[in-house]
This record gives C-alpha cells, structure tokens and sequence, in this order.
C-alpha cells in the first residue's frame, strides 16, 4: 500500500490467493493497478511463474520487497528435519529464488531495488535468541546473501539492501504477546513500544526510491533502539 500511494503498480504474492486480492482491491481504489498472485517462495516454478506473470501484465520488474517470512519457537535439541527446512526454505531460499527471477529481468533495464527483509535475530551484527535457532540461522542468511548479491548486481544498476527489524506488531508476533512476553520485550526497547508495519514500509519506500541510488550492500536497523540497549 505504501508503494502504491507512491505512485506504483503492485503485485501483491502470499500463499493465500483471497488475502491477496483483499489487498489489490484496496490498491485498485487509490487509482493503481495491483495484481493477485499464490506464490510458494520455496517453490521455483512458482516463483518463475510470478515473474513472467508480472512482466505479462507491466512488461517490466523495478523493485523486489523479499517480506516472505515465518517464525516459530522450539528449544534447539527439539527442532526437527522438517522444522528446519521449512523455516529456511521460506526465510532464504525464498529470497534467493524471488531475487533471482527478478534480477534478471531488472538487469535488462539496468535499473532495479532489492529489499530483503532480514531482523536484529541474525547473529554476527545483530543478537541471537534462544528457541528460535533456526529463525536466526535464516535471517543471518539473508544478511550474507545481500551483500554478496549487492557486490554482483549494483554494477549493473540493481541496488540490494536489507532491512533489519526488531519487534513489529504484526502476526508474527502474536507469539510474544499470548505467551506474556510482551512486558519484557518492550522492556528491552529504548522506544517503549512495538513498531508498526507502516514503519517498515516507509523505509522499503525510500529504499526503492532514486533518494536512496547511492545505498546498496547495506543492513538498516530499525527497532526502536533495541540494538543499542
């Protein structure tokens, strides 16, 4: 929605066809086009096929907000095979793959923005939490992935930079809120509150814009000043 008050068209991509048409009705009254696509990230074919889809409908790809994510928690020792898979598949392979299809087609018109979604839980420059190891491992993922993508793609006009958020009132955190966890989260943030969505898309906005032309490899945090407490 950001995006579209900014002027953009939108393909707006989820598991879920009917929340996605949800939302390309409310970008279709602000007088942009929006296009409703079912994607599974960790699918190839899947995201090839939204790709080519999105080049059919506005004949071009200029920016890749890579938001695909899923969280779950469980002690390490307890984690599964397919715990870990599934978390990984979604929260990196996904990005790898969507920045993939969508690189290509941007570098045909040496112009493009890739925002990958990281999080302040990546390890390295961020901080790591207990039961959610292979969230963390995910996220760290998708922080090498930026750079090493801005390094190969900022040369042929395509910038790639990572946002890295803290703690958003979204449904992933809903996790933290029934578990009464809540208190001691926002006890950790300088700011006091959780962050809105809103809060991330202004910055996915400016990242995408001609303002931000010379950011590329870059890791911006944005929780409240967690990080520094």
């Amino acid at each position: 929605m950001a995006l579209a008050r900014e002027g953009a068209n939108v393909v707006v991509s989820d598991i879920s066809q009917e929340d996605c048409q949800k939302v390309v009705d409310e970008i279709e009254e602000l007088g942009r086009k929006g296009l409703a696509l079912k994607c599974e990230v960790s699918s190839s074919d899947d995201v090839e096929d939204m790709v080519k889809r999105t080049v059919a409908e506005f004949g071009r790809v200029d920016i890749l907000v890579n938001n695909a994510g899923i969280l779950t928690f469980k002690p390490f020792l307890e984690l599964t095979d397919e715990d870990w898979d599934k978390t990984l598949n979604v929260n990196l392979r996904g990005q790898f793959l969507c920045a993939r299809a969508a690189g290509r087609v941007m570098i045909k018109n040496k112009w493009g923005r890739i925002i990958n979604i990281a999080s302040i839980s990546s390890g390295g420059c961020g901080i790591a939490f207990p039961l959610i190891a292979h969230y963390t491992a995910s996220k760290g993922g998708v922080m090498a992935l930026t750079e090493a993508l801005a390094l190969e793609l900022t040369p042929q006009g395509v910038n790639v930079n990572a946002i890295c958020p803290g703690a958003i009132d979204t449904d992933m955190s809903k996790g933290v809120k029934e578990g009464g966890q809540l208190a001691q989260v926002l006890a950790r943030i300088p700011k006091g509150r959780l962050g809105q969505p809103e809060e991330i898309a202004s910055l996915a906005v400016f990242l995408a814009s001609e303002e931000a032309d010379y950011i590329s490899g870059a890791a911006i945090v944005i929780d409240g000043g967690w990080l520094t407490s």
